[in-house]
């Protein structure tokens, strides 16, 4: 990378950074020059994105939009601004997929999540193996083993009791899948109108039997970045599954448990893997975002090498959509020492759900905080956070 495309990538940042600033969704508390210094134009540059990267987020809204829910910008701001500041403690500072606690002498990983998926039922999956799935792909993400969930049902008035079996049946067949058993939960029926049919959370808890740390802060340059399958299966089935657009596609959801795969690389790399992540909602490109930001570094993607199947292209294609936005419920991120990325992708290939892993980028010193893709014509762009939802309730 020269200096000149390096500072040209910065400005394109900055020029962003400055419009979201502009727009009121952050305020500066940023800093001052440092005085007598002379520095370089790139330098200058990159100094100027730091100054907005350090910027403390402040909510503009003053109602709930689609777009806090979507798993970019928007939802970064109202959970640092708002829960964050509400809820602060050492455990929840990481804001990975679950919570680390120390309970005597056990290690244990907690978290929770909410399914409000339209349609209900999508090829591939329905609501209830989503919620077991997505749960318990969040432990694994954490480096636990999964062992116990509940579940807790909103319900609206005149649901179907026949849909209603249907999904805790389907519910119990994905937690025998995944070893884990639904332990406690709660109903809810709310009044016609008042809902979209079924809502659920579910809430998990593993054991930590590995003496290993994982997270974003983990991460540095010269790692390998893989992904565990072609990705944005499940976001796009989901959004052909509406029917509200005239196009067709042999698609399924690729929804998962995760434990296997996660398991066997953490095996095989017990000193080698940075961090895990489940690439749901804002997809591939979101973590890498918080891999860069949290690590101060670069990625680079290597486009070409990321598995999309095409039929996800070609959608993705029709609707604008970047498929590394896309939501996937069974694929996950791994970063992994670069020196054993050749192992990490024969062992995530060795798995039934990891065999169409890949080796996508590296993470790199230059430029810091940001995500760039070299393109199939040799070209590179910025691969910047999610800003709004393109894809509504597809989890």
């Amino acid at each position: 990378m020269t200096g000149e495309k390096t500072a040209e990538w910065a400005e394109r940042a900055v020029r962003e950074a400055e419009a979201e600033f502009a727009s009121g969704t952050v305020t500066e508390a940023g800093t001052a020059p440092e005085p007598g210094s002379s520095p370089s134009r790139e330098e200058q540059v990159l100094e100027r994105i730091e100054r907005a990267r350090r910027r403390r987020p402040k909510i503009k809204e003053t109602q709930i939009t689609l777009a806090h829910g979507a798993g970019g910008k928007a939802t970064q701001t109202l959970v640092e601004a708002l829960f964050l500041e509400a809820f602060r403690n050492p455990a929840l500072e990481s804001l990975d997929d679950g919570a680390l606690l120390e309970l005597g002498s056990a290690r244990l990983a907690l978290t929770t999540d909410s399914y409000v998926v339209s349609p209900l039922f999508f090829p591939g999956g329905d609501i209830g193996d989503l919620a077991v799935n997505g749960t318990v792909n969040d432990l694994a993400m954490c480096g636990a083993r999964p062992l116990h969930l509940s579940a807790g049902f909103i319900l609206e008035e005149g649901f179907p009791v026949a849909d209603l079996r249907r999904i805790a049946a389907s519910m119990a067949a994905a937690a025998s899948r995944a070893g884990v058993a639904v332990v406690t939960g709660d109903t809810k029926v709310v009044e016609r109108g008042k809902a979209d049919g079924c809502y659920i959370n579910t809430a998990g808890v593993g054991l930590l039997e590995r003496p290993i740390t994982l997270g974003a802060a983990e991460v540095r340059p010269g790692d390998a970045i893989l992904v565990s399958g072609p990705i944005g299966e499940h976001g796009v089935t989901i959004m052909l599954a509406r029917g509200e657009l005239e196009i067709e596609a042999d698609l399924t959801s690729d929804t998962a448990p995760l434990i296997g795969p996660a398991a066997a690389l953490l095996d095989a790399l017990p000193a080698g893997v940075r961090l895990l992540r489940d690439a749901t909602r804002g997809g591939v490109a979101t973590i890498l975002n918080e891999v860069a930001r949290a690590a101060g570094a670069a990625v680079m993607v290597d486009e070409a090498a990321v598995p999309v199947r095409s039929e996800v292209t070609g959608a993705c294609e029709l609707l604008g959509i970047d498929p590394l936005y896309v939501a996937c419920e069974g694929r996950f991120v791994a970063v992994v020492d670069g020196d054993h990325a050749e192992h990490a992708l024969k062992t995530l290939q060795a798995d039934p759900l990891g065999e169409g892993a890949a080796v996508i980028g590296h993470v790199q010193d230059e430029p810091p905080g940001l995500v760039l893709a070299r393109t199939a014509f040799g070209g590179t762009r910025v691969i910047d956070t999610l800003v709004g939802d393109p894809l509504p309730r597809i989890c």
